[in-house]
Formats: structure tokens, sequence, C-alpha cells
């Protein structure tokens, strides 16, 4: 246990301003200096140190409906976060302690101990546990392995594979026995990344040609699984490729979540009448039961260095919301992680 730490008076933290119109500008939001928050009892305070950005969170800045609650104008936004205890009024958790919790994009936050989860810096770097060991990481599990069912031997295919999900997606198929791996990322140092250090069979940069005809010539055989990131033209070209009683994961649709109007759906739905397929969305909330048992199969992986990940690490709290448009923009190899 480390002492107790001396305190500044203030805190900078992110406020929603306006709610954003297509793309995200920077006049809907606001850096501002907020009084040092006091933990009450059963709280503990936070000095943060690694801060998470994701797409899910532009969901957020829009008053629609959805599965979490939208941001509130002119308050602090949330996300995942990792730091710190400078003081408690906890049992169980103590100053010097590390915790992870969800009162991301501020410097400081006070946290009910029941939503923060004791880390270990010893055990692997803070960073990791809002990625690889973290949400990210069991998105991927969750979804490849529940939600698409994957099996040994099947054909999988990944969007938006470079990044924190699809990465780690198309490993753990590798690892449990895939057949063949394929990936599509925006660059063809994405591309070079996936085949040269994630071990994935085959990877095309979309942006080089067609999808479908892609993703055709990198799976002629037709593809068992497709964990979906982005959703448009993957997707249609997912099931053009899909084989019978094929499975596919929506995890997120990247492709259209700043669009001023609803983007129109794949134009091939009728092909899963004949190939017996489906399409199942999921979120990660939903399956949290399967925390221990993906920790104690990933963990391994990545101490062992079967499981390899990359980092996008931005400096700086007043860097946040740049470090959260590159994501939507598809700056990131990997996790975008924002160090504070």
């Amino acid at each position: 246990m480390s002492d107790t730490p001396t305190l500044p008076a203030v805190s900078r933290e992110w406020h929603l301003l306006s709610r954003p119109v297509g793309w995200p500008k920077p006049e809907d939001f606001a850096l501002v200096e907020a009084e040092l928050p006091q933990p009450r009892e059963g709280q503990v305070l936070v000095r943060n140190e690694y801060l998470s950005v994701d797409p899910y969170m532009r969901g957020r800045m829009s008053a629609a409906k959805s599965y979490v609650a939208p941001f509130e104008l002119g308050k602090v936004m949330q996300g995942g976060a990792v730091g710190e205890v400078v003081a408690s009024r906890a049992e169980g958790i103590a100053v010097g302690d590390h915790v992870l919790h969800f009162g991301g994009w501020r410097e400081y936050a006070a946290v009910d101990a029941q939503h923060a989860v004791k880390v270990d810096p010893e055990a692997a770097p803070l960073s990791t546990y809002l990625g690889v060991l973290g949400m990210t990481g069991l998105t991927a599990y969750a979804g490849l392995l529940r939600t698409a069912a994957f099996k040994e031997g099947d054909v999988v295919f990944v969007s938006g594979a470079a990044g924190a999900v699809g990465s780690q997606v198309g490993q753990i198929a590798r690892l449990k026995g895939a057949s063949r791996v394929i990936g599509s990322a925006g660059s063809d140092d994405k591309v070079k990344l996936l085949v040269e250090e994630y071990g994935f069979d085959a990877a095309f940069n979309y942006k080089n040609g067609p999808v479908a005809e892609q993703l055709r010539a990198a799976a002629p055989d037709g593809i068992d699984v497709y964990f979906d990131n982005v959703g448009g033209d993957h997707l249609e070209a997912a099931i053009g490729s899909l084989n019978q009683g094929g499975r596919i994961a929506v995890c997120g649709m990247i492709s259209v979540y700043n669009n001023t109007e609803p983007a129109p759906g794949p134009r091939n739905l009728a092909r899963l009448i004949q190939t017996r397929g489906r399409i199942e969305g999921f979120l990660v909330g939903d399956h949290y039961d399967l925390q221990p048992q993906f920790v104690g199969e990933v963990g391994p992986w990545v101490r062992s260095g079967e499981l390899k990940y990359r980092e996008t690490v931005v400096e700086g709290v007043e860097n946040t919301l740049e470090a959260f448009l590159g994501v939507l923009r598809g700056d990131n190899t990997g996790k975008m992680i924002v160090k504070l």
C-alpha cells in the first residue's frame, strides 16, 4: 500500500454539450475543471491512469433509445477506466489498490465500490484490463464462441479485424482450431499485421475493391462464421459467402454510426433460406457469466505470447476526444487507450 497522496483541488473532465448530427464535432464537447469529488460511504476515489474510448460511445451521444442510456447534456461522460485508489470509504478496497471501473472521460472519479473490480498490475499491464483482458476481449470471446457457436474446423471471417475486438476474434478462432481465418481492414499495413503478426490465413484491404469479390477470393470454399464489426457491404458480402448452417454474430456496425439517413440493408437476405443461415446480434453485458472462463483461458495465452495484442496510446486527458474520433476514423490498431 502506498502513502496517501496529495490530491489536487480540481479534476478535468469531458462534458457533452450538444448531441452530434453525423460526425461529432469538437464544439459538441467541452473539457471542464470540476471540484475534486469526495467519496461517500461505500465509495472509493480513483486517480485514473488509463481511459478507454470505444465505438459504442457514439450511440450514447444520441438521444435515441438504445441498450444503454444516452450521455446527459452538460454532464461528465462515462467509459471504462483503470486507476489507483487514492481515498477509500469502502471495505475491501484500500488506498493503493488498482481498480477497473466505468468512471472514464475524467482524471478523478468517485466510484461505488460494488462497481469497482480490483485488478493486479503485477499479473498484466494495467491497460490490458481495458482491452485484451477486459470488455473488448470478453466481447470477442462471447461473440465467437457463444453467439456464433464456433466449432473446430470452421472458416471464420472477421471485419474490422485489426481493431481491439476483431484482432482477438481471429486469434481465438485460430487457437481453437479454425480451418481458415480471414480478416478485412482499412489499410495495407493493417492487412500485413493481420497475416504476419496475428496469424490470419488471409486478409484484404476493403478499400482496394468490392468486399464481396475480395472475400470470395480469400474464402473460395465459403465461410461458416462471420463476426461483424462493420455492417454495410461487409455484411452483404458475408451473407453471399455463407455456407450451409453458417452463423453471423453482429457485434457492431461502425460503417453506419455517423449516418444521418438509415442505411439500406443487405440485398441478399433471401440467401439465408437456402443456407439455413442465422444472424444474431449480441451485447457483452449479457455474457458476464463467461468472465471467469474467459480470463482462465485467454489470460495464459496473453502471458505466453500465443495471443498477441496491440494498443494505440494517446497521452493526456485533453486528447480523449481526439482519441475517440480516431476510433471512428479507424486510426487505431488494436485497442485505443488514453494514458493520463
